[in-house]
């Protein structure tokens, strides 16, 4: 039996906190490439970039997250062993050189996150192979050295060319081979498909176009691509973890209106469709992606993309997916306009995403930000948005089956001064004949037995265990409550919620609460 005791944070059991909603996605983008978020510049030690990864995992928790999105492939290189890619130079300094004392960082990640009943997704850049050209750390086993004939010089960076269809099963086989091996709970990928325009220069893939253009204008071939790489890998996380998601995050404007009616109005320099040759809508409407996470990185009442008009063009164009906001945190830092100086920017954002049916969460870019709490917003999502426990939004088009309901099979009240917790709760899961896997459970505390079930008040990881105990004090118990109604679920790794246990009664009295005889 785990035991836990329930910190006095009467916050938790307050019953409705700033409209929280019960479900809601909640997230951080833990970048790697240049070390950005993790491990931090240097840091090639096993155990301090363990210790590292723990301190964000927990700030992170704290704050109120419910899943990371771990940049694991940053540019045809590996945070795993890896049979088809290289050791990343951002974990160890050197591209192709292992971890010393030797771990398997992903799965370690995966791991801890697990433990926290967080949710993690790998998030992988399909075609960037070298970052910086004169600086990165090329190993002799990198696909650029294998195959040069598969790559593009843009830039100072090096792509695989997309156009190319032996890279499109190659990016497919490094997710395959990632998929078999790793409990991933999410496949992620960003804005970074083909790259964005430089100015004055074409990307230069001309030799793939006579090869494999087949008449097709040059655009739309380029799309048909991008679309080939999504379907593929689509049905590659289907047949090998089918119960894993697969989600995109674009850049926030699909198209602008002056260019397309179904566009949202908006003056964005470079779109997804028309420059970086991502058809997000196509892969939604044919339920090719799960989730959609648009980067909306501008401020509400901005003149050229303004936020509000982003959230709700993309509200309406999910296609029955779910969609989560992307908020630019790192604009506090990285030279804030007035409006990233602004206190109230991120809370009326989250007020106005929650005030849309159809959007079910935010992700932050980017995770190490935090750390300094910009605008005191580390604070705002602990303290007031994010200070009660959120479920992740299940995702019926993968999975419906529920797990079987918990019961509580005791209630103690302790009248002993030395004892942690004035009640503890006995629960256990129901294993007879159970199919789906728990990964957490539920304990909701309701001053009312209609709204029992309504928003949790504690999530407990699972990690294996049937049985639990939970203490807390009398005094979390908020005063003005007349009566307190208890009951506990389970919750499957496909976020589907079993029905309430049995539910116990609290009585309260003159001396306080207590247990009915």
């Amino acid at each position: 039996m785990k035991r836990f005791f329930l910190a006095a944070v009467p916050v938790l059991f307050s019953f409705i906190v700033l409209g929280q909603p019960k479900h809601e996605f909640r997230a951080v983008w833990i970048a790697t490439v240049d070390n950005i978020d993790w491990p931090s510049r240097g840091n090639y030690n096993t155990a301090l970039q363990k210790a590292e990864f723990i301190r964000q995992l927990d700030m992170h928790q704290r704050n109120g997250m419910n899943a990371v999105i771990v940049q694991v492939r940053p540019a045809c290189d590996a945070f795993f062993p890896s049979s088809l890619e290289p050791w990343s130079e951002w974990l160890t300094g050197k591209q192709g050189k292992a971890p010393v004392p030797y771990y398997d960082p992903l799965k370690f990640m995966i791991e801890e996150t697990h433990k926290r009943g967080m949710e993690f997704h790998a998030w992988c850049n399909p075609y960037r192979a070298v970052f910086r050209i004169n600086h990165s750390s090329i190993a002799a086993s990198h696909i650029t050295k294998i195959h040069p004939n598969w790559v593009i010089t843009y830039g100072d960076t090096k792509y695989l060319d997309p156009g190319n269809k032996e890279v499109q099963l190659f990016v497919v086989s490094v997710i395959r081979d990632m998929l078999k091996r790793y409990d991933i709970d999410g496949i992620h990928f960003d804005d970074y498909f083909y790259p964005y325009r430089i100015a004055g220069k074409e990307f230069p893939d001309n030799a793939s176009f006579r090869k494999y253009g087949n008449g097709m204008d040059r655009d739309d071939w380029r799309r048909s691509n991008v679309d080939s790489v999504i379907l593929m890998l689509s049905r590659t996380i289907r047949e090998v973890r089918k119960t894993c998601k697969f989600g995109i995050s674009p850049f926030g404007v699909w198209r602008n209106i002056s260019q397309d009616p179904e566009g949202s109005n908006t003056h964005a320099g470079q779109t997804n469709y028309d420059d970086l040759y991502a058809d997000i809508l196509l892969w939604l409407k044919k339920g090719w992606i799960d989730y959609v996470a648009p980067q909306l990185y501008w401020e509400i009442g901005n003149r050229y993309c303004d936020y509000e008009t982003l959230l709700d063009w993309w509200s309406k164009h999910s296609f029955g997916k779910d969609v989560y906001i992307g908020h630019a945190l790192y604009r506090t830092i990285e030279h804030p306009t007035a409006a990233w100086k602004n206190t109230n920017e991120l809370p009326d954002e989250i007020k106005l995403l929650r005030d849309n049916k159809n959007v079910e969460g935010s992700i932050y870019f980017s995770a190490s930000n935090f750390y300094s709490n910009p605008n005191g917003w580390a604070d705002t999502l602990k303290d007031d948005y994010y200070s009660t426990p959120s479920l992740i939004p299940s995702m019926p088009w993968i999975d419906t089956v529920t797990p079987k309901s918990p019961s509580i099979y005791n209630f103690i009240e302790s009248n002993s001064k030395d004892a942690d917790g004035n009640f503890t709760l006995y629960a256990r899961a129901n294993t007879a004949g159970e199919t789906e896997t728990v990964k957490s459970y539920v304990v909701y505390l309701s001053p009312s037995y209609a709204y029992l079930g309504a928003l949790p008040t504690y999530v407990i990881p699972a990690s294996n265990i049937k049985d639990f105990q939970l203490s807390f004090l009398e005094s979390q118990i908020p005063s003005d409550w007349n009566g307190c109604y208890i009951a506990v679920s389970s919750v499957d790794k496909e976020n589907n919620e079993s029905r309430l246990s049995n539910v116990i009664q609290l009585i309260k009295t003159n001396k306080g609460w207590t247990i009915p005889k």
